[in-house]
């Protein structure tokens, strides 16, 4: 049995550590990533706020992948779900299951304004060059802002902005700015009341404005606005920004997409194609 795993993030990982521990030899695992290697989420946040650099978040799937499992570094060019065979920079590669765990792609470009007035900071690109900005900032309204929703980790701009909290104490730049987080969602963490209770007395005490419900739909650069659903706006000297969020092009080209997202079984994240064929009941 041959299984082929598209996304070599959390979902990937974690599939292709279990499958080697509990099947061994009896699968053949491919892993296949456009990356060589992993960054934590929240390591992103400590080279953005410069407690420690790009290299060392960085872990090679090489180092990683278990045993039993092949890594293939390689483009997804193209998947056909039917026939469970997928088309990469590194040839073609069929399976008698296919996993499909390459998450979202961000947009940042889908916002107005937001490529030429500020800064993204959910893509490791993104969030070491703000560590740069960061740096030469003097000062002045912060503002970390959702574009759109869904989006994943949402904890992590609230996490943001209170290491911008943090940051601006430590540079002795807190008393001459204005902090906020601007989201979508009605509490920073609706999942969990408790949570979010505990971060709207975090953002009180430390003088963080919240403004829940809204969404950033555009920045102005030349007038240095934020633009909300509401039609309202606040002003900006910096906008740490969550891009919009989207399916691959890959999978979206596969026709596995309705509304552009794959629907899955909710219990076992199975798709609207099947598992099974006769070869492999044949060879059960």
């Amino acid at each position: 049995m041959r299984v082929v795993v598209l996304g070599a993030g959390f979902g990937g990982l974690e599939l292709t550590t279990r499958l080697s521990e509990e099947l061994g030899d009896a699968a053949d695992v491919v892993l296949i990533d456009r990356s060589d290697g992993f960054v934590f989420g929240f390591s992103k946040l400590d080279v953005m706020f410069g407690r420690t650099v790009a290299d060392a978040v960085h872990h090679s799937y090489r180092d990683v992948v278990k045993p039993g499992v092949q890594f293939v570094q390689a483009t997804v060019r193209s998947i056909d779900p039917d026939a469970r065979r997928v088309e990469t920079d590194a040839g073609p590669f069929d399976a008698d299951i296919l996993v499909v765990a390459l998450g979202a792609e961000l947009d940042p470009a889908a916002t107005p304004g937001l490529v030429e007035g500020g800064h993204e900071f959910y893509t490791e690109a993104g969030a070491f060059a703000v560590r740069d900005v960061l740096a030469n900032f003097e000062g002045g309204r912060v503002i970390v802002g959702v574009t759109a929703a869904p989006f994943k980790c949402p904890p992590a701009p609230s996490e943001t902005v209170l290491l911008v909290h943090d940051y601006l104490i430590r540079r002795g730049l807190r008393d001459a700015s204005e902090v906020a987080l601007v989201m979508p969602l009605p509490a920073p963490i609706p999942p969990s009341p408790d949570a979010s209770a505990a971060l709207l007395a975090a953002f009180e005490e430390r003088g963080i404005t919240f403004h829940p419900g809204q969404q950033v739909t555009g920045l102005d650069p030349a007038r240095n606005v934020v633009m909300l659903a509401d039609g309202s706006e606040l002003p900006y000297d910096l906008f740490l920004g969550v891009p919009v969020h989207r399916v691959p092009a890959v999978v979206e080209e596969s026709g596995m997409c309705i509304d552009g997202w794959i629907p899955v079984n909710p219990l076992i994240l199975e798709t609207r194609f099947p598992t099974s064929t006769k070869r492999d009941v044949a060879n059960s």
